[in-house]
């Protein structure tokens, strides 16, 4: 597997001053992973902070008007924040502080929108402080001030039944934001799902410019994991792999979003158990000749997440690739992916385009089971849900919304198969990050056809 072409320094970026993402990425060179310099925290804030300033003023006016929301009010506490809020803080704000309240007010007819900060402090360069204290002590009332001053026909707020990512503020602050309002504006309080569910999903030009090498980056993790680097047949454990997993991401200076796993098939008596594979922890096992590996691996970078499924055979002797009844196996697992990729259209929904996929694999005589989900600022991401690994038949709420356009997916799915030669079906389980536009489905360094061969 390459493992190259990820961003690192070449120069001292931080002497050009203030400067655009293109000009800053410009930065930037081809190396290999071992050679990989990660963005320090400065360097990582400027380039969140221009994605962000980028997404709020060229993004953010367009899905209000589309989501028919007029103010959008964001309302949390230190340490008990609203999800979307926690998207749209600058890079030097790891939390809100105090009650945070954002504010951000769409005029319509092609003029700017409005963010404001109702707090004691402006929030980034693009949430403008909008409260004195010293002029008016009550927070809520200011925010009323604010609301009235602008008389919105919508005022939107994070509430959602099927997405918990859009469903960020808590009762206490909307029974005082109610408290604190005329009747006339209470009765415009809606739930802004619709709009908090766009923003989350929705990726932009720029940041789908920098989206393939954070997933390089994780594939390159992956390679170094599964090799004799790391792996000596007959000693280590599955276990050992995975928190090799965890220190290698921490010595990277980034984080993974979820503890990785990995698990083993082979040559014996045990069956492939489904539920178990999503319902507890794989016991660890000594690695092997014959075996066939799979890891599940997500790392945070820039405020995005990867998400990778891959798996490696381990060589036995006299071997120097994997036997032919696996490969045709991952063969297999590939076609799946093209049925699903090749059934994403615009307007279908994720129920839709499940059903075409099962029904298509299904008649070529496969056995699939599709779990793919939204991907972007979180790992298992608010949008378009397509299957879950127990609701094959679709998902109700998430799985009803319609594919939108510049969306990213993690492609995670598994195809059984029977392997006469080890006497049981096995599941070639894969997961690669994707992303979404007129043109169809890209993904976004490649996907694993091949296997890793770890030498025995």
């Amino acid at each position: 597997m390459n493992t190259k072409n990820h961003l690192m320094p070449t120069r001292p970026c931080d002497r050009l001053g203030k400067l655009s993402l293109v000009l800053f990425l410009s930065c930037f060179s081809v190396v290999t992973l071992a050679d990989i310099n990660i963005l320090s925290m400065k360097q990582r804030a400027r380039v969140i902070d221009e994605l962000l300033n980028d997404k709020i003023q060229n993004t953010l006016p367009g899905l209000m008007r589309h989501n028919e929301i007029d103010m959008w009010l964001m309302i949390s506490r230190e340490y008990n924040e609203d999800p979307v809020i926690k998207t749209l803080l600058p890079a030097t704000w790891l939390a809100a502080r105090r009650r945070t309240i954002l504010v951000i007010y769409n005029p319509g007819e092609d003029k700017l929108i409005e963010p404001l900060a109702v707090a004691r402090y402006a929030v980034g360069e693009q949430f403008k402080q909008a409260w004195d204290k010293e002029k008016q002590p009550d927070q809520w009332a200011r925010l009323a001030e604010i609301i009235a001053e602008r008389d919105p026909a919508t005022i939107g707020v994070n509430q959602s039944e099927h997405w918990g990512l859009a469903d960020g503020i808590v009762a206490t602050d909307l029974q005082l934001l109610r408290n604190h309002l005329p009747e006339k504006y209470r009765k415009r309080i809606v739930s802004a799902e619709s709009l908090a569910v766009a923003w989350l999903e929705t990726r932009t030009s720029k940041e789908m410019a920098i989206y393939p090498d954070l997933v390089q980056l994780a594939h390159a993790i992956i390679a170094q994991g599964f090799s004799a680097d790391v792996i000596e047949v007959g000693v280590t454990t599955t276990d050992d792999v995975v928190w090799w997993l965890r220190e290698r991401v921490r010595d990277l200076k980034l984080t993974t979003w979820f503890h990785p796993s990995v698990s083993i098939q082979r040559a014996d008596a045990e069956g492939f158990d489904h539920m178990a594979a999503f319902s507890k922890d794989e016991e660890s096992k000594v690695i092997q000749p014959g075996d066939l590996l799979h890891v599940d691996f997500g790392i945070t970078y820039l405020r995005l997440n990867t998400d990778t499924q891959q798996h490696a055979y381990v060589l036995r002797p006299g071997e120097n690739q994997a036997p032919a009844y696996l490969r045709q196996a991952l063969a297999g697992g590939n076609r799946l992916q093209d049925i699903l990729t090749s059934n994403f259209r615009e307007g279908l929904t994720g129920n839709d385009v499940l059903a075409a996929s099962r029904a298509q694999a299904i008649a070529e005589g496969m056995t699939p089971t599709i779990y793919t989900h939204p991907l972007g600022y979180h790992g298992h991401g608010a949008g378009t849900t397509l299957g879950m690994w127990d609701s094959q038949g679709g998902v109700p709420g998430s799985g009803d919304r319609p594919l939108h356009l510049n969306t990213a997916y993690a492609i995670e799915l598994n195809a059984a198969m029977v392997i006469e030669e080890w006497g049981k079906e096995i599941r070639i389980m894969l997961e690669e990050d994707a992303w979404f536009d007129q043109r169809g489905v890209h993904y976004l360094n490649g996907r694993q056809t091949e296997f890793i061969l770890i030498p025995n």
